[in-house]
């Protein structure tokens, strides 16, 4: 700290101008970072400034870049559920068209012809359902064909272990709750169908006049059966990609508000308060005036002794 020091008859070393010189440099150093938080509007642009404050930053921001990955793998996520519920749905529509028709042909008032042309339809229903199977893709994969499953990390905790949530389409989940747990969405070239082994959509391409095969008076029950099995198995998927949809939204509100409050704690932390950088700023360049006006008056003691030693 600087002191008052008397002797100013002492020419050689001018101390009450080195005190005015040193509290200039502190004036001029206090303005120029004053200046430099207000054009930033950041407390901390360096370690220097806060070396405590510097590192609890830095470690929350790079939090907060993991929050904004896990919250653009949960859209991800919520995409592939989202479209792939809504193939579901127009598949479930498909198949309750399949089976009014097949209740409309186990009417005893319904004839031969009138038969081959519901069989038709339905088989034509059963077309479109392959190709709604076929259209669902998301990120260049199938998602109804049996073979899409994928893990996406929704978040981490403070060892940096991935959380994942895993959306899995496979045959063989037995999360989707169907009886035989071979779930296949597949509507051509298979003897099985949504679960229902035996059922085979080509079958109402092979209705004739000669033969009416799954229109058979003693068959049509097991195929109404078959069919509203399969519509309630297409429907325990939906269900269960319903509940990941659930968790995800759960998920992406808990990244959204978690993102909100580490921007607030690094504001806290980093930003500058405006109005309080303003008051020191006016401080500093008041005592920079002062101490300009003592430095003057300091260099200029001297002066006057000097007339002591004129001839």
């Amino acid at each position: 700290m600087p002191f008052a020091i008397g002797g100013n008859a002492r020419i050689r070393t001018n101390t009450p101008a080195e005190n005015a010189y040193n509290a200039l440099d502190i004036s001029n150093r206090d303005i120029s970072l004053r200046q430099l938080r207000l054009s930033t509007g950041k407390r901390i642009n360096n370690a220097g400034d806060d070396v405590a404050g510097y590192i609890t930053s830095r470690a929350l921001s790079a939090r907060n870049g993991a929050l904004n990955a896990a919250l653009l793998a949960v859209g991800d996520a919520q995409n592939v559920s989202y479209i792939t519920m809504d193939s579901l749905e127009n598949i479930n529509d498909l198949l309750t068209k399949i089976k009014d028709a097949t209740a409309q042909a186990a009417s005893g008032a319904t004839g031969t012809d009138e038969k081959i042309a519901l069989a038709k339809a339905a088989y034509r229903f059963s077309q479109q359902i392959q190709t709604v199977v076929d259209s669902t893709v998301f990120g260049g994969r199938q998602l109804l064909d049996g073979t899409f499953s994928a893990a996406f990390v929704i978040g981490s905790n403070a060892a940096n272990n991935l959380l994942t949530l895993g959306v899995d389409l496979t045959l063989k989940n037995e999360e989707f709750n169907v009886e035989s747990n071979y779930f296949n969405s597949n509507a051509m070239g298979t003897n099985y169908f949504g679960g229902i082994t035996g059922l085979d959509m080509r079958d109402f391409n092979e209705v004739n006049s000669e033969n009416l095969g799954i229109f058979d008076f003693d068959k049509i029950q097991y195929t109404l059966t078959s069919m509203a099995d399969a519509i309630n198995n297409v429907n325990k998927v939906a269900s269960f990609l319903g509940g990941i949809v659930n968790r995800l939204n759960s998920q992406e509100n808990v990244l959204k508000n978690q993102i909100v409050n580490y921007n607030a704690a690094i504001s806290r932390i980093e930003d500058a308060d405006v109005a309080k950088e303003q008051l020191q700023l006016v401080k500093s360049q008041f005592l920079q005036q002062a101490s300009l006006v003592s430095l003057t008056q300091a260099n200029a003691n001297p002066q006057a002794f000097l007339q002591l030693i004129q001839g």
